[in-house]
């Protein structure tokens, strides 16, 4: 990999500082940043998606039911992830094997976490009864806004920088930082690809809302759109970054994740859009549905009628005009 070198840096107008901090010391409790921006990030998501849901018919907070299996699974895929493609930091001479347990320190990897939490959402529906696809598309917008929140701890960690760099927006490193690279001068500035993925992913909860609700995307194709812009903007970023990764064919391994995210998420989008034309009958599979009480839903628009008060439904078939209706013509309304 070449480096910009010293001479070449000079004249920088204005850059970004990191933080002096990674973490805070409460008592005997250590919070780092880090943790913080994933927990933060996971709230947004979870009120985002809540809402969603909701608003296509689930139970409000059914998604709390799925996240309790699919959060922690997508944390520990994500770990799995990132010490497979990085065996150099924990396995051989010199390394702790221990520091896989490590997680508050760094080290987790999103492609990872998606799979992991794929299967715990999996499971989740399973469990409630909602459609996969279903929970998928509600969750997109959410998951790309609680990436874009997670990268602030790359922030404060001083971690995941790009190549050197003399634009205005060049990112300081304390030059002490384990992550500095060796031989450059300590005033070096670096592509802050953690800024780049925020507006990226920022911008990409913005689209994914609006192409959802333009074409009224179902059956997992929102969620496949979500696939391909996340990738696409991962493949350029990861592809500047200067942290030890391991190399496949002259790429990075998780550059080589983000073509097969982009070519995964095409394929979802046509299968899916083949497989089911229509619109999605409901959030919940057949027999599994939820109404609010009080209410059912209406077979034509989907919309939930009250029917906390008795309602008469008069049988007129086979009735002379004039002719009163028995008792059992007319009954109360199914709630």
């Amino acid at each position: 990999m070449t480096f910009v070198p010293s001479s070449a840096l000079h004249g920088v107008l204005a850059s970004i500082p990191s933080p002096s901090v990674s973490y805070i010391d409460l008592g005997p409790l250590r919070i780092h940043f880090y943790a913080l921006c994933i927990i933060a990030g996971i709230i947004a998501a979870t009120l985002l998606t809540n809402h969603r849901l909701t608003k296509r018919g689930a139970e409000p907070w059914v998604v709390i039911d799925i996240s309790l299996i699919a959060v922690p699974l997508a944390i520990v895929g994500a770990r799995i992830f990132h010490v497979l493609t990085h065996p150099g930091f924990y396995f051989g001479p010199g390394t702790d094997i221990w520091a896989i347990f490590r997680i508050w320190e760094g080290g987790i990897a999103i492609y990872g976490a998606l799979i992991g939490g794929a299967i715990g959402a999996w499971l989740g529906c399973r469990w409630t009864g909602i459609r996969f696809w279903s929970f998928a598309d509600a969750l997109a917008p959410g998951l790309l806004l609680a990436q874009a929140m997670g990268r602030f701890g790359n922030w404060f960690n001083q971690e995941l920088f790009g190549l050197p760099t003399d634009l205005p927006w060049g990112l300081q490193i304390d030059p002490d930082n384990s992550a500095f690279p060796k031989g450059l001068a300590p005033d070096t500035l670096f592509h802050p690809t953690f800024l780049y993925e925020v507006i990226w992913n920022g911008l990409g909860v913005l689209v994914l809302l609006w192409v959802g609700r333009r074409f009224g995307l179902q059956w997992g194709r929102l969620f496949a759109v979500y696939l391909i812009w996340y990738s696409a903007g991962r493949i350029v970023w990861e592809s500047i970054r200067i942290d030890p990764s391991e190399i496949i064919l002259g790429l990075r391994s998780n550059v080589w994740a983000a073509i097969f995210g982009v070519v995964i998420g095409v394929i979802i989008f046509f299968v899916q859009k083949r497989r089911h034309p229509g619109r999605e009958p409901s959030p919940y599979v057949p027999g599994r549905e939820w109404s609010p009480a009080g209410t059912v839903q209406s077979q034509e628009s989907g919309d939930y009628v009250d029917v906390s008060e008795p309602q008469t439904i008069e049988v007129t078939s086979g009735t002379a005009p004039g002719q009163a209706t028995s008792p059992a013509e007319s009954t109360p309304a199914a709630k």
